[in-house]
């Protein structure tokens, strides 16, 4: 059988602050290409260079990444303000769209940080601007100072459902995770379920209720050290295995002990 293709949707840069670029993090591509055993295909976050029924059709499954612009507001009914950072409408279209597809075909997809995001805003549920803002709630946003390992250090327990999706792929009720964002779910969407939380209560696992394949969520970043670390390996993992039975054909609910 052949490799699965897995699209990696990227996010777009300025390089030198002048030349327009789409490109993924180094990180994603060896998480798919090692862990998941896939062939990784970078995806540009623009659905006037490719469109949702063609993407399906060319790839397997998809990792929809971290990245800094958030997902408008007004996607979820709510008025931009300054709090609410940079924007990025062009991938906004694409992925909103692509994930509300791939829920509907049971196509496997693992969201994470601004894909966690979007999975929830796709699904009909809200975002906080700022979580540090909010009474009772820690900074989750990458530190500002230290080298790459410090910024990607594990550094809080996520408390997960006890027999859940995530309790059972990870073989633990608490797991040690990194954490890099500024906003956070509000309301959940229609059929997201939050498996997993922070100590200050901000969600951190989500998936899709009664979801015909993989569909997960994590607010934190697995593809950091994902062929080692006890978290994200089994995460990638997963995603290459239910990609795997989407190639052969083979129904995902095989993946109940995943999802």
């Amino acid at each position: 059988m052949r490799r699965p293709v897995i699209g990696i949707i990227g996010n777009h840069y300025l390089i030198n602050d002048e030349y327009p670029a789409t490109a993924a993090g180094d990180m994603n591509v060896d998480a798919v290409a090692h862990v998941c055993g896939a062939v990784p295909l970078v995806v540009p976050a623009d659905p006037d260079a490719v469109n949702v029924d063609d993407l399906v059709d060319v790839c397997d499954g998809f990792v929809f990444t971290g990245g800094r612009p958030n997902v408008h507001p007004r996607h979820y009914g709510e008025a931009l303000t300054e709090a609410h950072g940079d924007m990025d409408e062009r991938r906004d279209g694409l992925a909103l769209p692509l994930i509300r597809a791939l829920v509907r075909r049971g196509q496997p997809f693992l969201a994470i940080c601004r894909g966690f995001q979007e999975m929830n805003v796709a699904m009909g549920g809200s975002l906080y601007p700022e979580i540090r803002d909010l009474p009772g709630r820690d900074n989750h946003r990458m530190p500002p100072d230290g080298t790459l390992d410090e910024k990607f250090a594990l550094r809080h327990d996520v408390t997960l459902t006890p027999g859940g999706p995530f309790a059972r792929l990870f073989g633990a009720d608490v797991v040690r995770t990194n954490t890099l964002h500024g906003q956070g779910i509000k309301v959940p969407g229609d059929r997201i379920i939050v498996d997993g939380h922070a100590p200050d209560g901000t969600p951190e696992a989500i998936y899709i209720d009664n979801a015909p394949g993989f569909a997960l969520g994590v607010q934190w970043h697995p593809e950091y050290n994902a062929g080692s670390d006890p978290v994200s390996r089994p995460l990638f993992h997963a995603l290459g295995d239910a990609a795997r039975a989407w190639v052969a054909g083979q129904d995902q609910r095989i993946f109940d002990k995943a999802v």
